[in-house]
């Protein structure tokens, strides 16, 4: 009895204390109440349930130590009221605490210009580095501060120029202050409410470990299945083996490794093996294969669909470079694409032959917008292709307009996409790697990547691609070399950027500049050798080497500017996302795609067949080695 009279008052406690903590105040002394009439005791609520979170002294004392520099106070009250296990675990407070020992770090620089308080400080801050921040060392975001104690005057340095700016200070204090909010509200949470919280976990762990259960016995079948076929496998060897040595196989052993592959006894035993190719034919069934024979798609009036192009209206201008683009894109690569892209070419569809006044090119410059960016989707399927790139290489406007594109048009505006990856394609090229160069993309490129976080991965990937294979060329070296300082600080920022697939073209784009003396003069002045060893931590060991070999270049002392001179334009760069986010859509009974095209633009014999394409020369350069030449991010995504 007195056990459970205890367990009552323990229960009554716990609900009193919600009650308060929810601010039910009336329904919690009607509960005292009644309890006070029956003669129930009720414990007494501890303080911290009583106490407002946000406006206690401890919250104070934080924000107080925080704002005069005090990393002592500040860090002993933070060890005794954040959770362990919050400090250890939790992504955000970790994240939090990596810039509080930055901000304490670099107090004195900011407010008192004490140096030798700020050389005590930045050992204690390389302490934290190698021991609870060690663990943060793999995230790119946080990379470049491990390069701060070995940098002698971090104000100056262009990789730390932000934490001195007026806005860094409010923004982490604000941050702070969230933090606290929250967690020191969590940590006086009643215990009716950690108890319901347990309690769903719990629910939650019994519903994942079944799942669990089952995917475990999913797998063991799996493996089962898979240790089946290699034990197979070995003793089909071994019997090819012993026919060379006039060893004969039986029906019989046949049948045996058969009712293993089908697991089915009658199956195996419907086998006839008199018949040679029963078996290994019921196996090949059980495969869906792909048809061997791809059909030509059908002959178009290119007369009709280039005049349409340029008189019809609008919507059928659209709906036409829509459904000629799809002809190329959704096609099957191979001869079938082939020949749609040869066609294309021969019948001149963009008209840079042209003499007449108006022309389906200068649809380019056309007033309405979805006009114009179906004109440069459809460009950017031209030069995914080797053959298509050739052919846009023959129209100077073409490029001019694709760079009016890039300056024009809005950020976020999908025309401005296109044209920025159908110029990357086609710096492939070098004649077009050049004309860009000498219009001064590099300079625009470097400006657009300054502030990378505003870009979408599309057109990150591919103005940095750009970048690089533009920098291969020694005219594009020196044009880096006309402001060192602003692209090395592009670059290295970039090194650190949580999308992972620019760093090769990063690296290689590094790689290809420092060959300048001019240009590895600054960046030794800018500490970079210590930022690289800092990036080459990650368990990346092919962008490691990369690396190895890019500080490697800044420490030597070589002159010569290396220029290829050749034009390997073999690589096929045709995405999967080339048709995405349609803006144009076929309305009731309106034809589209391939049904507008094969039911009112039917031709004769405008197909064009031609031989296979070599599927691309080999790579020049080992993987442990900086991009050397012109790549497309499609082509290092499906080769690395």
């Amino acid at each position: 009895m007195g056990d459970l009279s205890a367990s009552e008052a323990h229960l009554l406690g716990m609900i009193k204390e919600y009650l308060i903590f929810g601010e039910f105040e009336e329904t919690a002394r009607q509960l005292e109440k009644e309890c006070e009439n029956k003669g129930k005791a009720i414990p007494k609520v501890p303080d911290s349930i009583l106490q407002d979170p946000k406006t206690s002294n401890l919250q104070k004392d934080l924000m107080t130590s925080f704002e005069d520099g005090d990393h002592k106070v500040f860090f002993e009250l933070w060890a005794q009221h954040i959770p362990a296990d919050m400090r250890e675990s939790d992504p955000v407070v970790q994240k939090l605490e990596f810039y509080l020992h930055i901000h304490f770090t670099i107090y004195p620089l900011k407010f008192s210009a004490n140096r030798a308080e700020f050389d005590e400080r930045i050992m204690l801050f390389k302490n934290y580095l190698e021991t609870k921040g060690a663990a943060l060392s793999q995230s790119a975001e946080f990379l470049p501060f491990y390069a701060l104690p070995f940098v002698p005057n971090p104000t100056i340095h262009p990789s730390f120029k932000m934490l001195f700016q007026d806005s860094w200070m409010p923004d982490l204090k604000e941050k702070l202050e969230k933090c606290l909010s929250t967690t020191l509200e969590a940590s006086n949470a009643p215990r009716l409410f950690t108890l319901y919280v347990s309690l769903q976990m719990q629910v939650q762990l019994a519903e994942m470990e079944m799942k669990a259960s089952s995917y475990m016995r999913k797998f063991s079948k799996t493996q089962a299945d898979y240790h089946n076929l290699i034990g197979v496998t070995a003793e089909l060897v071994d019997s090819l083996e012993a026919t060379i040595s006039g060893k004969m196989i039986s029906p019989e052993y046949l049948q045996g490794v058969c009712v293993r592959l089908f697991g089915n006894q009658s199956v195996a035993q419907s086998i006839d093996f008199i018949r040679p190719g029963t078996a290994s034919s019921m196996l090949r069934a059980s495969i869906p294969t792909l048809a061997k024979d791809v059909p030509l798609l059908p002959s178009l009036d290119y007369e009709k669909l280039k005049t349409d192009l340029i008189n019809g209206s609008d919507r059928r201008k659209v709906a036409l470079l829509q459904a000629l683009r799809w002809r190329l894109t959704r096609s099957i690569r191979g001869e079938q694409r082939d020949s749609v892209l040869q066609a294309f070419i021969s019948y001149d569809l963009l008209e840079f032959s042209s003499s007449r006044q108006k022309t389906v090119l200068q649809l380019m410059e056309y007033k309405d917008d979805v006009v114009r960016q179906y004109m440069a989707r459809m460009i950017n399927a031209f030069a995914s292709l080797p053959d298509g790139r050739s052919y846009l290489s023959q129209s100077p406007l073409l490029l001019r307009n694709l760079l009016y594109y890039l300056k024009k048009e809005g950020k976020d505006s999908v025309t401005r996409e296109n044209a920025l990856v159908a110029l990357q394609k086609l710096s492939l090229r070098r004649a077009q790697q050049s004309a860009m160069i000498r219009d001064g993309v590099i300079g625009w490129l470097v400006d657009e990547l300054q502030d990378s976080d505003c870009l979408s991965d599309i057109t990150l990937n591919y103005a940095v691609a750009l970048l690089m294979n533009l920098c291969l060329r020694t005219q594009g070296k020196r044009k880096c070399a006309e402001n060192p300082k602003h692209v090395l600080k592009v670059l290295t920022d970039l090194l650190g950027h949580e999308n992972h697939e620019i760093r090769p073209f990063v690296n290689g784009a590094l790689y290809s500049i420092l060959c300048v003396p001019t240009v590895r003069d600054e960046a030794r002045e800018m500490s970079m050798e210590e930022i690289l060893h800092c990036y080459s931590k990650e368990e990346n060991p092919e962008l490691n080497r990369q690396i190895e070999f890019i500080i490697k270049q800044l420490n030597s002392e070589d002159e010569r500017e290396s220029d290829d001179e050749d034009d390997d334009d073999e690589e096929d760069a045709m995405e999967a996302d080339l048709d995405k986010e349609e803006v144009f859509q076929p309305q009731l009974n309106e034809l589209s795609g391939e049904a507008l095209l094969t039911t009112e633009y039917l031709g004769i014999m405008t197909n064009m067949g031609r031989g296979k394409r070599k599927s691309g020369l080999p790579s020049r350069h080992s993987v442990d080695e900086p991009l050397q030449r012109p790549a497309t991010p499609s082509s290092h995504r499906n080769t690395g």
